[in-house]
Formats: structure tokens, sequence, C-alpha cells
């Protein structure tokens, strides 16, 4: 079973301004716009269950904030999604422009010898950034559109990034700038529940929800639950999240906005929240952050092949060794990420382990990731890394019967179980924020309240 229900709020592109202290403000008016539809999607619903939209606007009757805007819209009333005076005069002359078309096998430097363009501006032009980069890498399909002046150098060249995003290369008399316009997009706020039978993916997607939010679902809640050992069946979820339109056309997601997930019976929830300094987090109802100092596993999704046993009988050396951490079959190079802040105190070949980097963490923590089949690139002994960053890739090396991360966890050198060993608090939301925060959050505990109730009501029948 799944629920799916959403509506649209009326966003634009600069958001900024509105989200610096909560981006859930405008949501306490959607539950009162009209044309909202909620539809229970699942192998078992029909459409004689369905709620009506009276129905489900009554559901969700939830009162706005007295500190929202009466119209986001009019909160954005005097932005602009990007400066056109560059191109003002270019664009008067839309029929000087060639559309050039990419043909499977073209590359750049083909495509300008055919249309005649010089070599020397292309050669400048992928010079200039990492977005113009991506013109060596246009694939067949694509199209550019290049101005000439009157000497048949490019005056202006664009290509599209993205539905919404389209790089922008105009000669000055200093040379070639780039910019990257964005085309104007409204934000319609979307709602997902599922109940878990199998695996998270196989839900969420029977939910409507794309892979790519499932792993950002499951990242939210990562420090609290091992999406690889702890999900059962009975677990369920419910999100509220973001969809992208562009005239119309959805062209992506966007943020979670709130979530909670209940597994094992234990309700967890998370709500995001955006500070003055910019810095975005998430917070469980009470404002403490779902962040902890470490993640709980390192390898998405993987299997626990071996758990942490001190009396374990070695696979290939035949005899009693403790096992002094956890193993996470998975596909040779799945990637492994570090489930904290810290340095590489090793990188190398190290006996047994094959492969493997050891982190430290302060003075107290460190941890080891063995078995590796190859390092990430730029990492060497002493760099620092972040948590979630990519350190390595899933392998083999070593003594090591098939494909996958040994991962160790030691608090003050002392080997300890990395399943159940007490993971240390990230710092709460500060005190200044914290009354805005839990006045600000009461309309998205009530939205998923009401689709909890749904779900379970739709359960027992």
């Amino acid at each position: 079973m799944s629920v799916r229900h959403d509506y649209i709020a009326e966003h634009s592109t600069a958001r900024s301004r509105l989200r610096g202290h909560m981006t859930w403000l405008g949501l306490g008016l959607c539950a009162s716009l009209a044309g909202v539809t909620l539809a229970l999607i699942g192998e078992n619903a029909d459409a004689g269950r369905q709620p009506t939209i009276a129905q489900t606007q009554q559901e969700l009757n939830i009162a706005a904030s007295d500190t929202a805007p009466t119209s986001l819209a009019a909160a954005y009333a005097d932005t602009q999604p990007y400066d056109t005076d560059l191109t003002a005069e270019l664009e008067e002359k839309q029929e000087d422009w060639l559309t050039i078309r990419v043909k499977p096998g073209d590359t750049l430097s083909g495509l300008f010898d055919t249309y005649n363009l010089p070599t020397e501006d292309w050669m400048t032009i992928v010079r200039l950034n990492k977005d113009a980069k991506q013109l060596t890498r246009m694939r067949s399909g694509e199209e550019l559109r290049v101005l000439r002046d009157g000497s048949g150098h490019i005056a202006e060249l664009r290509y599209d990034l993205s539905k919404i995003r389209t790089l922008q290369i105009i000669r000055t008399d200093e040379g070639f700038i780039s910019n990257v316009l964005e085309a104007p997009v409204e934000r319609r706020v979307a709602y997902a529940a599922g109940n878990i039978d199998s695996s998270l993916f196989l839900a969420a997607r029977r939910a409507g929800l794309t892979n790519q939010l499932a792993m950002e679902l499951a990242e939210v809640f990562g420090w609290d639950i091992d999406f690889a050992l702890d999900i059962r069946s009975g677990d369920r979820f419910s999100v509220v999240y973001e969809e992208i339109y562009c005239e119309g056309e959805k062209v992506g997601n966007g943020d979670i906005l709130a979530a909670e997930f209940v597994n094992r019976h234990k309700k967890h929830q998370a709500f995001r929240y955006t500070m003055d300094d910019g810095v975005t987090q998430y917070f469980d109802a009470e404002g403490n952050a779902m962040r902890k100092a470490f993640l709980r596993t390192p390898v998405d999704f993987a299997r626990i092949s071996s758990h942490f046993n001190l009396r374990r009988r070695h696979p290939i050396l035949n005899r009693i060794r403790a096992h002094k951490g956890v193993d996470y079959a998975a596909p040779t190079g799945t990637p492994i990420k570090a489930t904290g802040d810290g340095k590489i105190a090793f990188r190398g070949r190290k006996r047994g382990y094959g492969n493997v980097i050891i982190l430290k963490h302060g003075s107290r923590y460190s941890t080891l990731y063995g078995h590796m089949s190859r390092f990430a690139r730029d990492l060497r002994t002493g760099s620092s890394v972040k948590q979630g960053q990519i350190i390595g890739y899933v392998g083999s090396t070593g003594l090591a019967t098939g494909p996958h991360l040994h991962y160790e966890f030691r608090v003050n050198n002392v080997h300890v179980n990395p399943l159940t060993v007490k993971i240390p608090a990230a710092d709460p939301l500060p005190g200044q924020y914290r009354a805005d925060y839990l006045h600000g959050i009461q309309p998205l505990v009530a939205q998923l309240a009401t689709l909890a109730e749904i779900q379970l009501a739709d359960a027992s029948e």
C-alpha cells in the first residue's frame, strides 16, 4: 500500500529569502489551496476506496502559520531569475542564430569545423570553467545555439545543461565570459507514504518516489537506522517533498521538507530547517539534530555477511580468530563512505585487510575500512574527509572469500561492535532558533500524522 498526494505551492526560483528561517512557512497554506488530490497507489488499492477532493481537504485542514505570507508568489514579486542585460541586444536578432544539432559521433571540434567556426574559439571556451567543459561531453540529440559576429567569430553560444539551466558564453572586449541562466520554476509540495514488505526501494517506487529520493530518505535517517540490518516488513514511511516544474512540465525533485520513518514500531521524524547563516540541517520534533558524529553504516543497502564476533572461526585460516568488525557483502565497486569526519591515518595495503583505509576521528575514535578494490581519487595519508564522503570501493583484496567491506570501530584503540556502540550526538538546534522551529514545524507534524492515519486505516481494511 502507498499513498501519494500533491498540489501547487506558488514558489519561484528565488526561494532563499523565504527559506532563510522557515522552509515550511508556505506549507501551512497548502492544505487550503484548491485542487488538492490524494491518490492511493498500491497493489491492493482500488478506485472505490479513494477519498474525494473534499474529504482530502478536510483531512488536511491545517491552519497556516500566523507569520506566513498571504501569498508565496507575492513574497517573490521583486525578484528576477537572472540578469539579461548582456544579451538583450543579441536577443533582438533571433533570425541570426545558428542551431547545431549533435549527431552520433560528433565532437565539439568537428562541429566547429563543419560550420566554419574558429578553432581558437572553442579551445578558449572549454577552458573557462567546469560548466563550459561540459561542451566536450555533448550527447546525440542535444543542441548548440550560436550567434556569430561580422568576422565569423562567436558572439554568443548557448547550451542547455538541464531543462532549467542553460550555459551562456558571451564575447566581451576582455574575452569570453560564462553565465548559467536558470529558467523560472514553480515548486509543488508533494506527499508520499508507503509500507515496506521487502525493501525500501520497492516500497518507495510503489509510492511514486524515485530511487534518488529513496536514497535521500535513507540518508536523513541514516544516523539512527541501519538500512542494511534494521529494516523489517511492516516498517512504514511518510515524506513531504518538493517537485520542480518549468512551464508546466515536471523537471525534477527538490528537497525533502519533512519525513517520518517507523522502524520496528519506533517512530523517527525529521524536519528541514535553514538557519541565518545559510546552514540547513534536519532536526527531530524536539530540535535535536538528526546528524550524529557517525553514520551507522558505511555502505548503502549492503547485506551483513559476518557480525562482530570475538570467537569466530576464520573462513580461510580455519581457526578461531576474533572478528573485530562487521562485514558488508556488496558487489565489487560499490562506494564506501566515511562514517564520520576525520583524517586518513593510513592508506595502503595491510596484510589480511588488503587495501585498507584507517580514519582518525579526534583523539578517541577511529574506523577501519578493509578489502577495498580501489581507493577514491586524491586521497592520501593525512587527507581530511567529511562524513558521507566516498573514500573507496568494495572489493575482495587481502584474505577475503568474496567482495565485501570489513568495517571496524574503535574507541580509545579498543575494538567495539559498530552495530551496538552508542554514537555521540551532534549539537542540537541553537537556542535562538528553537521557538521559531517548534512553532513552524506544527503544520508538518499534523500533515505527517494525517498521512499515517490514512495509511493505517487503509492497511487495516
